[in-house]
Formats: C-alpha cells, structure tokens, sequence
C-alpha cells in the first residue's frame, strides 16, 4: 500500500515537473514574462483575477509587451497606446479573432458576434451594422428613442421628491429599455418580472466568468466542466435569458409571416434568414438570431449604466464640476429647453466631463481577448498564428505618455486652452479595430442625452451625514462604483 501511494507522488511530481519544464521551453518563444507554475500558470501572481492594478506591476518590470499564462495557455499583454495601436489597428486583421474561453464557450457556443471570428464573425457583424443604421442609429430616430427613456428617467428621478435612492437601479432600467426597444420592438415596464429577471442575468454573465470562479473553470475546464453546480446560477441566467429572446422570437414570427413592417432586430434577422435559406454559405439561422441578441443584450446594458453612475460619483466628489456644467448648460440652453446629442457642440465643458468619466472610470477596463489568425511580429517579438492577445485597455487610458494628470479626474484632457472640445488619440473606452464595438454610436448619444439632461433637471448631492462618496470599484466584465445613495433636488 506504502509503495503504490509512493509511486502515485513520485508519478504526479513527474508529470509537474515534465511540465514545469515544457513551459519554460515554450516561454522562449514569447515576449518575457513571469515564471508560469504548471496547471496554475501566472494566475496565482493576479490573484485569479485579471485586475488593472496586477498588469500595471507586471508591466512595471516587464515592458509594454509581455507574456503571462492563463493556466497553461499564453497570453500576451499590450500595454500603452502604441502597442495597442500596433496590435489592434496596425494589424486589425491578425488580430481579428476572438479567444474563446472555456467558460463562455460553454455558456454562448460558437454562435453570435461576441465569440466567433471568421466567416460567422463577419456576417453577423455586417448584418447587425446595417439593422442598427435601419433603425434609425446615427440618425434623428435613434435620438427620439433615447429621448423617450430618457423622460420616463427624469420623471422617475422627480418622484423621489427630495429623498435619497440609489441611481444604479433605475439607470440600468433606463438604459436596458433601450436596447430592448431595437432588439425586441417594444420597451418593458419598469415593474416587469421578465425585465427584472433579465437585467439581473445580464449582470450576473459580465461579472462570473471574470472573477475568481470564472479564472479557475478556465484554468481547469475538464474538472470543472463535472461541478456546474458551484455555477449554477449563471448557468441558469444564461438559460432565462436565450428563452426570453426564443420567445421574442416566435411571437414576432407570427407578425412576420403577415407581412408587417419591420421594426427591430428580431424582424430583420427574420428576414434575412428568409432571403438567404439558399445560399449554402450563409451563417442567418435561429441560433444565431438568438446569439446576436444575447450578445447586443449582454453589451448594451451594464456599460452604458456604470458609466452613467460612475459621471454621478465624480459629480459627488468634485462639486465644482457639477457647478461649472450647470453654468454652461443654464447659459447656453436655457431652463426649458430638452438638451439633444447635437448639443454637445454647443456644451464643450459638459462633452468633456463625459469623455474624462469614460476615461477615468474605465469601465469595460482590459478589454476582451483576441486570438491571432496568422503569424506576425509585434513591437519586435514573432507572434504565432493562434496566440492569445490581451489588450490591457485600461493602460492606454492611463497611459503617462498621452495624458496630463493620467491618475487624476481632469476634464481639461478634453479641452483646448481657450475651453473649446478636444479629442485626444489615446482615447479608446471601446475597442478598436476590426473589432470595435458596434454599439458605440448608439452608447455615445445614451450617455450624453441622459448625462446632460439629469443635470440640467436636478442637482445632485450627498444624503444628509453621509460625507464623502468612495471611487472604489467593483470588478468584473465591467467596472462599477459601489453602491451609493443620492439626493437629485430639483436644479
């Protein structure tokens, strides 16, 4: 019995140290990089948990390019706007795949736009662009829809009559209806199970498989694959969330087959589907209709509301900022006039303290994984073809090189010495190149129609006691604030 146990040791110890050396034979490959452990990698030097602060020491002693190990799969950090920019812009199309982790692989397929590449990538991307400039984005129709929420806000907001509440939870309503009115057709009510219950599975799929849990499904994915009850609950979000849509989907079939105007993404996909059942190298089915939603569900909602909460935070902290739009929005529009996205030509200062909330907050923070589809050479080390790369977002908005003050909130990094809006290269809150997220345009009139109209409406402040509001965040897919109670009082 002594001996077989002995042997088991001696074998495992074996096989630890057969690959302890095979990484390190695999390291000379790649950019430098710390010493990977055998199954763990380097997570055990981020805590299991890719967080900004861990990659900004990593690229303290490493570079702007280096190498760590996702369990046993290199990645390879950029950090800085131009290594970003060599990887993502000067070679977009090698860089154009996505990583596909274990985890959402599992929970998305190899449907939709987030975690395909290739053919499928492209096609649902091409198609998802042309329905959202169909329905109206970067047009006056967009506006009109953010515009409706945007009331039902502000009217939310007024009822509050002077008593504290946290903003998250009605923000992140707002927001959501209005992807759901370009996916779905129809806004929810606010009180609505389904809403609620959809609000909370988004949430629930950008935070797990970026935290502790997510990391060690990935670095073990043949273990953990048998122990899906410790996730158990994104599994079961993940599930409400693709019948939700397959319901939306077979209602609005009905409407389909009569004939009816199209009027969101369900309709057109319907559509395309039908026009393309012949031809043998189309990617249009039902499950990838429901995919691409999921997806533009997934991505239209948590970012967009963190954001908005995040501008609310800064506001808290520094008053003289809240003033100072004030100011210009009073002297510029008036009390009664509705601020639309044209305005921000017109509101230079209020346009530059959305750009520097985007910039400070960081909220989508590192980005996702690419994958490289063909062998390059970046910043000098050869890259193979199928190499994970991680661009670190969040250094490129911190980046010394391209910022003034870059650890300091300052909405002077947008605005030139006679207080005229400026825009500033190493300003990227969403991805770049091939794939640049498609939701950007829309996001962009959200953020400033509802960020200028809450301050036009109402002046906010701390609750009575409370003295100071805390910028730490809570880190998952996305970077959000803690929560916190605010008083809006009629402005």
């Amino acid at each position: 019995m002594f001996a077989l146990t002995e042997f088991l040791i001696l074998l495992i110890l074996s096989l630890l140290i057969v690959q302890f050396l095979k990484l390190q034979w695999m390291r000379q490959k790649l950019p430098p990089g710390p010493t990977p452990l055998p199954i763990i990698g380097n997570l055990w030097h981020l805590g299991f948990v890719v967080k900004q602060e861990s990659l900004l020491k990593l690229k303290d002693t490493y570079g702007n390019i280096f190498t760590m190990w996702m369990g046993q799969t290199p990645v390879v950090v950029l950090n800085g706007y131009e290594a970003a920019k060599e990887g993502l812009v000067t070679y977009s199309e090698e860089t154009s795949g996505r990583a596909k982790s274990p985890l959402m692989t599992d929970l998305m397929g190899e449907k939709g736009i987030f975690v395909t590449s290739g053919h499928t990538w492209k096609q649902q991307k091409r198609f998802v662009m042309t329905t959202l400039r169909n329905l109206g984005v970067g047009k006056k129709d967009l506006e009109n829809r953010v515009q409706v929420e945007a009331h039902k806000l502000l009217k939310l907001i007024a009822s509050k009559q002077g008593s504290s509440f946290e903003p998250k939870i009605p923000i992140v309503h707002t927001v959501g209806n209005v992807i759901c009115s370009f996916v779905f057709g129809d806004p929810f009510p606010q009180d609505d199970d389904s809403f609620n219950k959809l609000i909370k599975a988004v949430y629930l799929l950008l935070f797990v498989p970026f935290t502790f849990w997510g990391r060690l499904y990935d670095a073990c994915p043949t273990v953990m694959s048998h122990m899906k009850g410790l996730y158990r609950e994104v599994f079961e979000s993940n599930a409400f969330i693709h019948n939700l849509v397959r319901e939306k989907m077979q209602s609005h079939k009905e409407r389909w087959r009569r004939g009816q105007e199209n009027h969101d993404l369900i309709d057109f996909y319907l559509d395309q589907i039908a026009k393309s059942k012949d031809d043998p190298s189309s990617t249009f089915n039902e499950e990838n209709l429901v995919q691409t939603a999921v997806d533009l569900l997934i991505g239209g909602i948590e970012t967009v509301a963190n954001t908005l909460c995040w501008g609310l935070c800064y506001l808290l902290k520094y008053p003289d900022v809240q003033e100072k739009i004030q100011n210009e929005i009073d002297a510029v529009m008036g009390r009664s006039q509705i601020i639309t996205y044209e305005d921000r030509v017109k509101l230079p200062y209020t346009n530059a303290v959305l750009h520097e909330t985007l910039r400070f907050s960081s909220v989508t923070g590192i980005a996702t994984m690419r994958c490289c589809l063909k062998d390059m050479t970046l910043l000098g080390f050869p890259i193979a073809k199928g190499t994970f790369i991680l661009p670190n977002k969040h250094s490129v908005l911190y980046d010394p090189d391209c910022w003034e003050t870059p650890w300091k909130f300052n909405p002077g990094h947008f605005l030139d010495s006679e207080g005229n809006f400026v825009n500033n290269n190493a300003f990227i809150p969403y991805a770049i190149g091939r794939r640049a997220c498609l939701g950007e345009p829309l996001a962009q009139t959200e953020l400033f129609v509802f960020f200028a109209n809450l301050l036009h409406a109402f002046k906010f402040q701390l609750p009575d006691g409370i003295k100071d509001v805390s910028l730490e965040s809570i880190v998952g897919g996305t970077r959000e604030p803690r929560p916190f109670e605010i008083l809006a009082i009629p402005h």
